[in-house]
């Protein structure tokens, strides 16, 4: 068997978005199953649109995913260049072939004759497509056009009758009615090839074996096989993804979550939880498993797993499969992606000491039982990091608003104040033996404690987490926490509309 060669080609015209992350995915999946080489190459021939800082973002979002690559623009390879803008004499051999032959022709139609006619075909209920009406043109009259230095592009000059059968490797064989694909252009008027030409020649090119990519492709397909055919090149195998929707079974939108791939990092989402998300849309590892790393994806996908039905992209299912893969993190490596996070919202220095890190460290280790985003660390775990927070309404209405509470936390605050050690036994022997000498339950001193130190009602372990925070801030919170139920501002905040 020849060696499978897969390849993603994404247009720098914007952010490496789900839909493209997915596709990646899946062809470096299945590269890396069957033992072969995946290729990245840019698709640039918009120039218009295309732009140095969208590439960097497609390698940003490809290297957050740990998606690598055997031969690409950064790394060359043997089929170098990967990038299309700098393939143009290649593509410029082949459309003369094909002009040769003639399988392509000049066309001197203008883009308002061409939207006119479509709508016309709208109009009369037909498929809007290429009318051929410079298909035909003599020489001479092609002449006279060159002469008046009229713009064209060149078309492809599709057959007329018959099918092409796309022989698909996840939704078998489709037919395709050629006499309604319309002569597709293969050169702008701008002189860069389009598309359909770029692809053909590149997969060819680069020995691509299996073309796997999104289900909006499929419609493109026969005439790409059409086009390999009057080149003489070999027909890759296909294998077309499909669609993926929201929760609601419309097409995937902002309203569904961020369709930026890097906005769900800076959520505070896993590179390796988003990883398996995506491999679990529109594909079945065939058990009921459901949480894979890296090896046990690569060595579990095949093709026959993915669906033909939509799949669903169910943030919720996505950010509880975060929760669980924070739980199995080591610390130490959810620390290293959290620090930018903190540093963005001004609650760590730029640079930590050893000290610094090693407590960072232990904060995330109690935190991470009970967080399911990164960004969790920063709205729930706030108080670990600075004395601003807010009380929320529960811990206002349920403990602080209480009359006896204000002078128990003074006389907690006297407590800490003098407690020899600031550790977890000495801080709930204080905690503890308050409670004790009022006669009261120990839950009537550590609940509106934590609700004074924290702003919350619920988290880790109290004596635990103010190990964590300084002796100090404690006190200070404590006191504070006081005067305001005093003064009566412990008032429930009103809801947000």
């Amino acid at each position: 068997m020849a060696e499978v060669r897969t390849r993603f080609a994404p247009s720098p015209t914007g952010a490496l978005h789900v839909g493209g992350a997915h596709t990646a995915l899946f062809a470096w999946l299945f590269a890396r199953h069957e033992g072969g080489k995946f290729i990245l190459r840019v698709e640039d021939t918009d120039e218009l649109r295309s732009t140095d800082e969208s590439l960097a973002a497609i390698y940003d979002g490809l290297r957050w995913l740990e998606i690598d690559w055997d031969e690409g623009p950064d790394i060359g390879g043997p089929h170098a260049p990967y990038i299309q803008s700098e393939r143009l004499d290649i593509y410029e051999r082949y459309i003369g072939q094909l002009m040769e032959s003639g399988r392509a022709y000049r066309c001197f139609c203008t883009p308002e004759e061409l939207e006119e006619r479509r709508e016309i075909m709208r109009a009369r209920g037909i498929p809007p497509r290429y009318d051929g009406t410079c298909r035909d043109l003599s020489e001479d009259e092609q002449q006279r056009l060159l002469a008046e230095e009229k713009p064209y592009c060149i078309r492809f000059r599709v057959r007329e009758t018959g099918t092409t059968v796309v022989d698909d490797l996840v939704r078998g064989e489709v037919s395709f009615d050629n006499a309604l694909l319309g002569d597709f252009v293969i050169q702008k008027t701008s002189g860069y090839p389009t598309y359909h030409l770029a692809v053909v020649v590149d997969d060819h090119l680069m020995q691509i074996s299996h073309v796997i990519r999104a289900e909006e492709h499929l419609a493109n397909t026969p005439s790409h096989i059409q086009l390999m055919d009057a080149l003489g090149f070999g027909v890759p195998q296909f294998a077309h993804l499909p669609l993926i929707l929201g929760t609601d079974r419309s097409k995937l939108s902002k309203r569904h979550g961020a369709v930026n791939l890097m906005d769900y990092r800076d959520q505070g989402f896993l590179p390796e939880a988003m990883r398996n998300f995506l491999a679990l849309i529109g594909w079945s590892p065939g058990t009921e498993q459901e949480i894979l790393n890296l090896q046990e994806l690569i060595e579990a996908f095949t093709l026959e797993g993915v669906s033909k039905s939509p799949g669903i992209f169910d943030l919720e299912k996505a950010t509880w499969l975060n929760g669980e893969y924070l739980k199995q993190a080591d610390a130490e490596h959810i620390t290293d992606l959290l620090e930018p996070i903190l540093r963005r919202e001004g609650l760590i220095e730029e640079q930590l000491s050893p000290a610094r890190r090693e407590w960072l460290v232990a904060v995330v280790d109690l935190m991470k039982e009970r967080t399911r985003l990164l960004r969790d660390f920063v709205t729930w775990g706030r108080y670990f990091f600075t004395d601003d927070f807010p009380y929320d309404n529960r811990a206002r209405t349920k403990w602080l608003r209480r009359e006896e509470v204000p002078e128990r936390l003074d006389m907690l605050a006297e407590r800490v104040a003098e407690l020899e050690t600031w550790d977890v036994d000495a801080i709930e022997s204080a905690i503890r033996g308050l409670a004790e000498d009022l006669d009261v339950s120990a839950a009537k001193v550590i609940h509106p404690c934590r609700a004074a130190v924290t702003g919350q009602t619920v988290g880790p372990s109290l004596f635990h987490l103010m190990e964590l925070i300084p002796r100090e801030d404690v006190v200070v919170r404590l006191r504070r926490a006081a005067e305001l139920g005093r003064a009566g501002e412990m008032e429930p905040l009103p809801a947000e509309e």
